[in-house]
Formats: structure tokens, C-alpha cells, sequence
């Protein structure tokens, strides 16, 4: 149990769930007016978005040549940290809708939790954990001012605001949580 508490810690998990909690919870507060409407799919991405953002800070260790000279296997802790973070940053949206006004159905909840969970992975193999969060940032914000998906590139691109059950959204979210899963998993945050 020591183990994990030093991992938690080295990885800044209990600032990084802190994070996912007051940004949920001040999303949901500026969305309570109804201005955006029930339906309105931008504030619950907005929530994932950030928490993807903030579980990416931990996806990086403190030494990075320490993390792969260690003597345990790594890819199987990395890919329970992305699956872990995701995990978290899901459940934090659905507990605070609890407080009142729904802004998304679990279904998109759990598509776009895995997504961006998958992206900032991804982010973290490729420019390093302390950068993890320009893909999901980068995909929110042209998801956020893109033109309506009316094609299926389009549709592509803009995954996170699609309704529950198109394909487009479900099969690239999914695309993007096993490859950003599996390739953070095998080769670690880039130096």
C-alpha cells in the first residue's frame, strides 16, 4: 500500500483529482443558468476536457531515466493511470450532476472521458507528461468553433459534441482511447 501512496503522490494525483473537482463543479455552476440549454453537449466536454487536462500532469514521473531503470513493469501502471484518470474525471461529472441539472447522459460521459482520457496519453508519449494537455485542448477548441459536422471528416473532428450513439463519435473516441492508451502504456512520457 506504501507503494501506491508514493506513486499517488510522485505523480500529483491528489492535486490533479483536486483540479478535476473544482473545475466540474465551477462548470456546472456557470451552466445552471440555462442559457446553453439542456442539450447542449460544450459544458460537460469543457468538464472532461479539463479533467483530461489535469490527470495528464501526473502522466509524467519526476525522473523519467529513474522510471526506466526501475525494476517493476511499467506499461501495466500506465495504462491503469490513463484508465484510472478517466475513470475519475467520468465519475466527478456524474457526481456533481447529482446536485441538481443535468448537463450530459453517461453514455457521452463515458465516450468522451475515454477520448480525451486517450488523447492526453497520447499528448504525454509523444511531447512528455508536462505537455499531455495540448491534444485534448487542441481538439476542444476546434471542436468548439468548427462548422456544423455535416461530413463525415467533420464528424470526425468534432466526436465530443455528437450525440450519444452516432458512429462517427463513438468509433474515434474509441480509436483514440486504445492508441493513446497503448502507445503511453509501452514507451512512457517522451523526455
Amino acid at each position: 500500500m506504501r507503494w501506491l501512496t508514493l506513486y499517488a503522490r510522485s505523480r500529483q494525483v491528489p492535486a490533479s483529482i483536486a483540479l478535476v473537482v473544482i473545475s466540474a463543479v465551477a462548470v456546472w455552476a456557470l451552466a445552471r443558468d440555462g442559457g446553453a440549454g439542456s442539450g447542449d453537449p460544450r459544458p460537460a466536454a469543457l468538464v472532461l476536457a479539463t479533467g483530461a487536462m489535469a490527470v495528464s500532469i501526473g502522466l509524467g514521473g519526476q525522473d523519467l531515466a529513474l522510471d526506466r531503470t526501475a525494476a517493476i513493469r511499467w506499461a501495466p501502471r500506465r495504462a491503469a493511470h490513463v484508465l484510472l484518470g478517466g475513470a475519475v474525471v467520468a465519475a466527478v461529472l456524474l457526481a456533481v450532476q447529482t446536485m441538481g441539472e443535468d448537463m450530459t447522459i453517461a453514455a457521452i460521459v463515458v465516450r468522451d472521458s475515454a477520448g480525451l482520457m486517450g488523447l492526453a496519453a497520447l499528448g504525454a508519449a509523444l511531447a512528455g507528461g508536462q505537455f499531455g494537455w495540448t491534444l485534448p485542448f487542441a481538439w476542444l477548441s476546434f471542436s468548439f468553433f468548427a462548422p456544423p459536422p455535416t461530413s463525415a471528416p467533420m464528424q470526425v473532428a468534432t466526436w465530443m459534441l455528437l450525440p450519444p450513439g452516432t458512429a462517427a463519435g463513438t468509433w474515434t473516441a474509441l480509436v483514440l482511447a486504445v492508441t493513446g492508451t497503448t502507445v503511453y502504456a509501452f514507451s512512457g512520457p517522451r523526455r
